[in-house]
């Protein structure tokens, strides 16, 4: 029975949906439930505490639904809340930091890494302290691009305005010599394109939900609950509120028709 239950993924908005094409991609045959706490976003602005209590009430929700792992399609929530979240649940909690630290260790030759994030994510230095972890002779370069989450919602993937900010936010770590620049926040690897024009194409982006479907897969073959279906996965998407653009942009963060969408009242979310 375990192995037949759904992943469960959750962000503070949509662009958490990236990280569920990238599982898609890499467990087909599961079946993943989201939520995207749609009516509350941004995380990245708010008090560490405000974003443990959200993601507690957030990972209870898709508890509820009997999911048998919970992936934090967050980096705001996985640099503050993951261990509180491992602390509550007695299922695989899989963030984004750790997947991500390794991928861009991995992939540095000149061990200069730049990271972008949320305020929340940088302020925390999660990813400078992740990846001295394994490896700390490398230099680290974080910086706040806090715009591009609503660049993102708004589907502004290739406008001049978007073009301009990534300039402006990356001036400084293209004069740095980078060689690797980790995405940390789920929403950017929408705007890849900009971003990868911007920094340079010597650069390598680092997409921390391809890093972490592979750390889901390898996490339910561990604890034996890959699903033994061989049938393409049913995908469910549950937000606290839907704005207007959710469709449209949901489909191009996940590259395919969005149906099955279901608004949860947050009074719902937010109960002990």
């Amino acid at each position: 029975m375990e192995k037949e239950k759904p992943i469960g993924v959750f962000d503070s908005g949509i662009g958490g949906l990236t990280v569920v094409k990238r599982l898609a991609s890499a467990l087909p045959n599961e079946n993943i439930i989201y939520f995207g706490d749609t009516a509350r976003v941004p995380y990245g602005s708010k008090s560490n505490s405000t974003v443990i209590e959200y993601a507690l009430q957030d990972a209870k929700f898709l508890m509820n639904k009997n999911v048998k792992a919970i992936v934090v399609a967050c980096n705001t929530v996985s640099s503050v809340a993951l261990n509180e979240l491992a602390k509550n649940f007695n299922v695989p909690v899989i963030g984004m930091i750790e997947p991500g630290a390794k991928f861009a260790v991995k992939h540095t030759k000149n061990g200069r890494i730049g990271v972008i994030g949320t305020r929340a994510t940088v302020n925390n230095k999660a990813y400078s302290k992740e990846i001295r972890k394994h490896n700390p002779a490398i230099e680290v370069f974080e910086k706040a691009c806090p715009l591009f989450v609503p660049l993102a919602e708004e589907g502004w993937v290739n406008t001049k305005a978007t073009h301009e900010i990534a300039e402006e936010y990356l001036k400084e770590l293209r004069e740095l010599d980078i060689d690797t620049l980790v995405l940390g926040c789920t929403h950017y690897p929408i705007l890849a394109d900009v971003i990868q024009e911007v920094i340079g194409e010597n650069v390598t982006l680092v997409d921390s939900g391809i890093a972490s479907a592979e750390v889901v897969r390898n996490e339910l073959n561990r604890v034996g609950f890959e699903t033994n279906s061989n049938a393409q996965g049913h995908h469910d998407f549950y937000v606290s509120d839907i704005p207007v653009t959710f469709k449209e942009v949901a489909e191009l963060f996940l590259g395919r028709p969005v149906k099955d969408i279901h608004k949860v009242e947050i009074e719902h979310i937010a109960v002990d």
